[in-house]
């Protein structure tokens, strides 16, 4: 079992395929027995990578880790739209893909670097009137959300195979990369939904060096161990 000691830990966990956030957390309490922990920067379910949780007087930091820069891989599709912006809800638009070319995509994706106003997907746990805002989607009721300023560095095209298009994005604290992809669809007159997201990186800190939920819960808790 790990000792929590009077410090605190920071943690390194790649989150799996549809857990939540919570989810990870939850189990790492349990298996590393801490009596206090936190997460910095929420992860949606259907997106896996990097988590950074601290346990201990080390949540003190959680804002601070939460603050720096983070960098995500995934797969867009155009010529589609789902309210989500992604695969938890079903498609519910189709739109010509016929005049998208290499260079209008690079074109659409250079208007969306630097300093934006973006405006978090319906689909996304801010709070608007007390409430969370998918709580409100999923009645079907839609509300006046304010943009918020975010920073995209890098807005970066990998594989083109229409209708998917890889990317890597660079970006700031509370950028939502469902609504950038949503507005790249949007620019391109096409429509656009996340069918995969990963975050491989928080500052300094790489997926790489992260433990799987699994592979942290045999290391505190080792086969045939009381």
């Amino acid at each position: 079992m790990v000792q929590e000691n009077e410090e605190g830990q920071m943690l390194l966990i790649d989150k799996p395929y549809r857990w939540t956030s919570f989810d990870v957390v939850k189990k790492v309490k349990h298996a590393g027995r801490f009596a206090k922990i936190g997460h910095a920067g929420t992860l949606d379910p259907l997106a896996t990578g990097l988590l950074i949780l601290c346990t201990g007087r080390m949540t003190k930091q959680i804002d601070t880790y939460q603050a720096q820069e983070k960098e995500y891989t995934g797969t867009l599709v155009l010529g589609k739209t789902t309210p989500s912006v992604d695969l938890e809800t079903a498609v519910d638009q189709e739109y010509p893909t016929a005049h998208l070319d290499e260079a209008l995509l690079r074109h659409g994706a250079r208007q969306l670097t630097g300093l934006l106003q973006q405006v978090p997907p319906m689909h996304s746990a801010v709070l608007v009137g007390g409430e969370r805002l998918y709580k409100k989607a999923r009645r079907g009721e839609t509300v006046a959300v304010q943009p918020r300023e975010v920073t995209v560095s890098v807005f970066e095209l990998g594989r083109i195979e229409l209708p998917e298009v890889d990317f890597r994005i660079v970006c700031s604290k509370g950028t939502y990369v469902r609504s950038l992809v949503r507005d790249f669809g949007s620019a391109l007159r096409s429509g656009a939904y996340l069918a995969a997201l990963r975050r491989t990186r928080i500052g300094q800190f790489h997926v790489s060096e992260a433990l799987t939920v699994e592979a942290f819960v045999h290391q505190v808790r080792p086969p045939n161990s009381p």
